[in-house]
Formats: C-alpha cells, sequence, structure tokens
C-alpha cells in the first residue's frame, strides 16, 4: 500500500500502478460509470455527458482503462483522493476505496466490532425496549454489509457456535479443522441444518491487515459476480469479528490433491473420474477467462468436489479483473501464487490468463501420476519438470511409469491425449500454450471417448 496517499492528495499525483490497482475493481461491470455520474462541477451540475461516456467506452476497443483515464481527466480538476473515496464508499466499492485509503476497510470492520460486541451484547437487566433496539440495529448493519456485497452477512459469534469455537482439532478427531486454506484455515459447520465451510482469515508475516482486507473483498465480489457448476459456491461473510470469515457451500470429498493421495483412507480415483475432474476444472476456467478474470493461484488444493466429484474452483483471493480481452496481460509489482505452479511470466510479475493454463497443465501431471506437485525428496523436485525425462530419449522413464499405479482403468491412447495437453500447457512461452477454451474441447474428446469404450 501507498502510505503517503492521504485524503488530501490530489488525483493527479497518483502513480500509474496504483491507478491500475483502483482500476481492477472498477473496469469490470463498468462500475468506473457510477464514479463518472458522480462527479460534479463546483455548481452541481454532472461533470460528464453522454458524449463523455460514449468516448471513455471506446478506449476498451483500444485496449485502455476507462477508469485510469476518466481519474487522469478529472484529476486535472484539483480533485482530491477523500473526493474520490466519498464516491467510491456511497456506492459500496469499498475494495477500490481501500487500494487508495486501507483504513477505509478497517474502519468499516471496527464499527462492525464495536456494536456487535459493545453495544449489542446485552445483558438480563436491560429493558425489553433497548433489546429489540439493539437486534434492530444489528440487523441493519448486517443489512448494510450485505448491500455493500450482494452476498448474506453472518455475526461472527453465530460462526463461532457453529464451528465450536473454531476447534482447532481435525473433523476426524471430533474438532472442526477441515486443513488450510487461501490466507487462513477452513472449519466446518452446520447452518441452518447445511453443512458448510468457514474459511477464518488471519494475517500472515508476508501478508498485511490491509492487504488481507483486499483479499477478502476481492473474494466476496469475485463471488458475487460469478456464478458457474464449477465454481465453489458462496453462502456469505461475516466482517463484525476479530477476523473476516467466508462461508461456502462444504465440499464433502475434499480437495483433488487430497483424494489423489488418498487421505483419510479415500479410494483411488478412477481414470473416469479424473478426466471427469479435469474437464469441470477447465471449465471453471474458461468461465472465469470469458468473463476477463485471472485466477493466479490454479492448483489441486483449490480444486474441491462435492458429493459428486463435480470439480469446483476455489479461492478467489488472488483473482484479477480487467475488463479487456482475455489475452491481456497486466503487470504486478507484488509476485503471488504458489511456486510448484507458476508459469514463467508469472514469476516476472505478468498476469494473463495463459498463466492460468499453465498451471493447470501441472495440475494434469498430477492427475496423471497421483504425484505431489512438489516434493524435496525427488529428483526433480518439481513436477512440471518431469515431463521433460519422459521425452529425453536418454532416460529411462516412460509415460507409463510415470502413470499414477493406483489407477487401473486407463487406455493408453487417452492418457497420451491427455499428457500431450499438459505439454502444451507447460510451454514455457506463453503465446505457444492453448487457450483454455482448447483444453476444455481436448478434454471433452477424451471424456467422450471413454464413455463410448465403456458402452
Amino acid at each position: 500500500m501507498n502510505n503517503s496517499v492521504t485524503s488530501a492528495t490530489y488525483i493527479r499525483n497518483l502513480s500509474y500502478s496504483l491507478l491500475r490497482k483502483v482500476s481492477d475493481f472498477l473496469d469490470p461491470q463498468d462500475r468506473w460509470r457510477d464514479v463518472m455520474v458522480s462527479i460534479r462541477k463546483s455548481n452541481g451540475d454532472s461533470r460528464y455527458s453522454q458524449h463523455h461516456v460514449r468516448r471513455f467506452e471506446g478506449l476498451v476497443v483500444q485496449g485502455k482503462s476507462p477508469t485510469v483515464e476518466l481519474l487522469r481527466d478529472w484529476g486535472t480538476t484539483n480533485s482530491t483522493v477523500g473526493e474520490l473515496v466519498d464516491i467510491l464508499k456511497s456506492h459500496r466499492l469499498l475494495a477500490a476505496a481501500s487500494v487508495l485509503l486501507p483504513g477505509v476497510a478497517q474502519t468499516l470492520s471496527s464499527f462492525c466490532y464495536m456494536y456487535s460486541s459493545g453495544l449489542c451484547t446485552t445483558s438480563m437487566n436491560l429493558t425489553q425496549r433497548k433489546e429489540k433496539l439493539c437486534s434492530t440495529f444489528s440487523h441493519e448493519l448486517l443489512s448494510t454489509c450485505s448491500l455493500q456485497t450482494g452476498c448474506p452477512s453472518f455475526f461472527y459469534n453465530e460462526l463461532m457456535r457453529i464451528t465450536g469455537n473454531f476447534d482447532d482439532r481435525p473433523v476426524s478427531d471430533g474438532g472442526s479443522r477441515l486443513g488450510e486454506g487461501g490466507f487462513g484455515t477452513v472449519y466446518k459447520g452446520l447452518l441452518n441444518d447445511k453443512p458448510v465451510a468457514v474459511k477464518k482469515l488471519t494475517p500472515m508475516d508476508d501478508v498485511s491487515p490491509d492487504e488481507l482486507r483486499v483479499q477478502f473483498d476481492q473474494e466476496i465480489q469475485t463471488l458475487k459476480v460469478l456464478k458457474h457448476e464449477n465454481l465453489v459456491d458462496m453462502v456469505g461473510f461475516s466482517c463484525d469479528g476479530q477476523h473476516p470469515c467466508l462461508v461456502y457451500a462444504l465440499m464433502v470429498n475434499g480437495s483433488l490433491l487430497d483424494r489423489l493421495a488418498c487421505l483419510q483412507g479415500s479410494p483411488p480415483l478412477s481414470w473416469r473420474q479424473r478426466c471427469l475432474i479435469a474437464e469441470g476444472t477447465a471449465r471453471g476456467l474458461e468461465y472465469l477467462h470469458n468473463n476477463h478474470h485471472v485466477h493466479r493461484d490454479v492448483k489441486s488444493a483449490n480444486i474441491l468436489l462435492d458429493e459428486r466429484f463435480v470439480a469446483k474452483v476455489s479461492d478467489f483471493g488472488l483473482t484479477r479483473a480487467s475488463s479487456k480481452g482475455t489475452s491481456t496481460t497486466m503487470m504486478t509489482e507484488r509476485i503471488v501464487g504458489t511456486r510448484a505452479y507458476m508459469a514463467p511470466e508469472a514469476l516476472r510479475g505478468e498476469i494473463t490468463p495463459k498463466s492460468d493454463v499453465f498451471s493447470f497443465g501441472v495440475v494434469l501431471l498430477e492427475i496423471l501420476s497421483g504425484l505431489a506437485p512438489a516434493d524435496e525428496n525427488r529428483e526433480p523436485q518439481l513436477l512440471m519438470e518431469v515431463w521433460y525425462d519422459i521425452d529425453d530419449e536418454d532416460e529411462d522413464l516412460t509415460l507409463e511409469d510415470f502413470l499414477d499405479k493406483k489407477m487401473g482403468d486407463w487406455e493408453l491412447s487417452q492418457v497420451e491425449s491427455v499428457y500431450s495437453l499438459a505439454c502444451s500447457c507447460l510451454h514455457e512461452r506463453k503465446n505457444r500454450r492453448p487457450f483454455i477454451k482448447q483444453v476444455v474441447l481436448e478434454l471433452k474428446g477424451v471424456v467422450k471417448s471413454i464413455s463410448l469404450a465403456q458402452e
């Protein structure tokens, strides 16, 4: 975060990189329009007309950001960050406001916490009228948070109750902890008689509370807008307690990573199951890319499986959005993701859908081999590098040797198709990798051939 920015800072003095971060929240769904119509002249009239709107719309086809150009234009009038943040808050665009003044999101959290744990904690000797007033205020507070995101809000105390006070014992030992998720720990709970997964976000050494709040807002905004069979379904969130929490529908079969490892005695996934999971994951990513989002942390641990083993892509805290086409490359100063899955350009700070394709190539190798993406006791340690040995005539490793021995129903031509696809996804040059649409078509063909063979 840029700590030198204050409410009095002139917008014209903001760096381009900071404007781009704001545009990541306003360009999708054209939220810059909401800002534009709220900008006024000194006499109270609208500064921008429909003619201006059309001009800024035309910037998209030129590969430019309407948000950046709008703020640059408005900045010529000595407008300040404080004025912009007020407009963003009026439209519930708190994630964008937090990029400029991180305290905005923190203030909301403190405000929620103060009233939920202080003012609205009623003792037995309070009058019924005061209890009713307090309950009404709490309802309105959560309604305000819900309006901000379009998702249901829950009290932190309620999430504590349904998770046994966030019992850190594993579920297998009678506790509530399901495992570690992106930026926090995931717990099992029962909400309105339905099993849910509650992710409690916690600051880490390299992630400040302000950055964590932005990740929290990003995941909510993404899942509010994007709905698909192969994306995890968010039930709601909590912002009124010590830790921000996200609530999801519980995926009873856990993660693809755990099922490939047959943890807790689960049976091995069949070849058909693996291909269906691969196809479902690719469809989820295709939907993201078609809606101009880059996931940035595709890995088997973030592919969850429901009761029918349908794949659900999860963890959208690192997702970046752009109003431009899906081939667009953005840049970031902060390198994020999981090293064992990261494309060469991602390590340089580039953000592109082709990086998701590369990461998915590693997932395909996991599906084929059942091996972990990284193993310090293996040579090479990274699974993404093992395929070099398979294709090297001087090495003894063959594709058949590489396959998961626990998977007994595979057919060689189908395996070769998936392996070839994985290698294409893992090409070092991003422009030589397939688009995710092509990946879906390839996997659809493999699944069809499996179905025909089983008839």
